[in-house]
């Protein structure tokens, strides 16, 4: 009997220890296929710093051309007719941009391990059924917050806009995870290839790539659907019919398979969080452009170049340690050079946005010091909250490429958006109050 319990005391003990040690569980079946003795070259500061630089800008004009792109589809009738397509732009790109991102950063680990060399087909199948299951449930809770936000402040709910909404957020979806899950592996496969980190690269292109193709397909399937609207609740009803049997169908697919089991049971939490911190984000947005006319733009900017550094800082963290790399210290490297590149790449998006006349606010020496400061707070902040989080991740048994970037990237909204409305109270403050800053 003494005996008995002795066993299953250890037993015990052997798996708190487990589940403690990602590396020894989560990662065991994966690890199985890994050549046991891998070496991992030091990589070069700055070859790392021109690669993360060249994604940055790649990411951020892909955020300019879709505000292009919206500017240019908010006339269309069915932007027009049916209002809460704005609403689900934002919330369905958010919560799509955090989806892509946790898969680029997940495959890059993939390719360091060696992964996409031995199983390919496996990861890809995996993949892309994980993230056909996720952008589904995804499209239904975005099209139901608009749906909602639409319907409570008017008291009037018209059956055909909900179908019209939800059919097209979960055709879009669905349609834009399949595309963009295909070009990330096409990607990070050929950057490995060539000899590009993955790390470096993969999370910023599937930001800017992903805001622009859903935002693009989000507009023609609505406005596609628009035309059926009122004469046939048909058409869209099959399409949330074909979505919601897609769900558990790649779901129980995804579950199956070793690479993407852990990351089916743990990415649901991080998501939803992230869409309720970044509406906390909403609210300050909301008071502070009601009083500077000029802070939209500008918040475009500081959110999308945040998001997209502390991604790449965080999918570079975890790649280290699922890899066996010791450098993880706070202020690292990395955290250097994406510090580096906060005032070179803000630079060019201010004066972009100059250029094209954008903006509302006057780009005058105090305006660019005051918001300079703002950014690399961000920044700081951010990379800083990255390191102590996807530690304290990987400690608990998590894998930070599953849970770490949607509170991340939520985080950034939200400090992005405060440390601005900040900076502009500073210079409404102090006198740089010019007719274009809100007088």
């Amino acid at each position: 009997m003494n005996r008995n319990k002795s066993n299953l005391k250890m037993n015990r003990v052997q798996k708190n220890e487990s589940e403690t040690n990602l590396t020894t569980d989560a990662y065991s079946l994966i690890n199985e296929d890994k050549p046991p003795d891998i070496k991992y070259a030091k990589e070069n500061s700055w070859v790392a710093g021109v690669q993360m630089f060249a994604s940055f800008l790649l990411a951020g004009f892909g955020m300019v051309a879709a505000s292009l792109l919206l500017d240019y589809v908010q006339h269309w009738d069915v932007f027009k007719k049916v209002s809460e397509v704005y609403i689900l732009v934002p919330a369905l790109l958010g919560l799509k941009g955090n989806l892509e991102m946790t898969l680029a950063s997940r495959l890059s680990t993939h390719a360091h391990l060696g992964h996409l060399d031995t199983n390919l087909y496996s990861l890809v199948v995996g993949n892309l059924c994980l993230i056909q299951c996720q952008a589904v449930l995804v499209g239904f809770l975005a099209a139901m917050a608009a749906v909602a936000m639409g319907w409570i402040p008017e008291g009037n709910f018209d059956i055909h806009h909900a179908l019209l909404l939800c059919a097209s957020s979960v055709l879009t979806a669905s349609s834009a995870s399949f595309v963009l899950g295909l070009i990330m592996i096409g990607v990070i496969v050929v950057s490995k290839k060539i000899n590009i980190n993955p790390d470096n690269i993969a999370t910023p292109i599937a930001a800017s790539l992903g805001d622009l193709t859903t935002l693009a397909l989000l507009s023609w399937i609505a406005s596609l659907l628009y035309k059926s609207i009122g004469t046939s609740v048909i058409l869209p009803s099959i399409i949330i019919i074909v979505g919601a049997s897609l769900v558990p169908v790649s779901g129980y697919i995804a579950w199956k398979n070793k690479f993407t089991q852990q990351a089916l049971d743990e990415g649901w939490v991080p998501v939803v969080s992230a869409m309720v911190i970044s509406s906390a984000g909403g609210l300050i947005l909301d008071h502070t452009v009601s009083v500077y006319k000029g802070i939209a733009v500008y918040q475009l900017v500081i959110n999308g170049i945040g998001g997209n550094m502390v991604a790449v800082h965080a999918s570079r963290l975890s790649t280290s340690l699922h890899t066996g790399q010791k450098e993880n210290n706070v202020i690292s490297n990395t955290t250097k050079l994406l510090l580096l590149m906060v005032i070179p790449g803000q630079l060019i998006f201010i004066y972009t946005i100059g250029y094209l006349r954008a903006g509302h606010t006057s780009t005058t020496p105090m305006f660019i010091l005051i918001y300079m400061s703002a950014a690399l707070l961000q920044v700081f902040l951010l990379l800083t909250i990255s390191h102590y989080m996807i530690v304290w991740m990987w400690k608990m048994g998590m894998d930070p490429d599953n849970s770490a970037i949607p509170y991340l990237t939520a985080l950034g909204d939200l400090l992005g958006t405060a440390l601005l409305g900040i900076a502009f109270s500073i210079l409404y403050a102090i006198g740089d109050k010019d007719s274009d800053l809100g007088d």
